[in-house]
């Protein structure tokens, strides 16, 4: 399944981990995906895979 958040496109960054002496080695910056349950309009359930800044988000706008 892709690390990709279902409602903001989030996915994998691609750069560097720099170590004290200046070495660089290919790194991926995987998002951090929570599953969360989603009842749609017609009163099915569904899980999704959300990132968790969005669900911090969601719950700042539902205030």
């Amino acid at each position: 399944m892709a690390k990709r958040c279902a409602i903001t496109g989030k996915g994998p960054m691609v750069g560097h981990s720099v170590s004290h002496a200046n070495n660089k080695n290919k790194k991926r910056f995987l998002p951090n995906l929570r599953t969360i349950r989603v009842v749609l309009e017609d009163g099915t359930t569904r899980r999704i895979k959300v990132a968790a800044s969005t669900l911090r988000t969601m719950k700042k706008q539902s205030r």
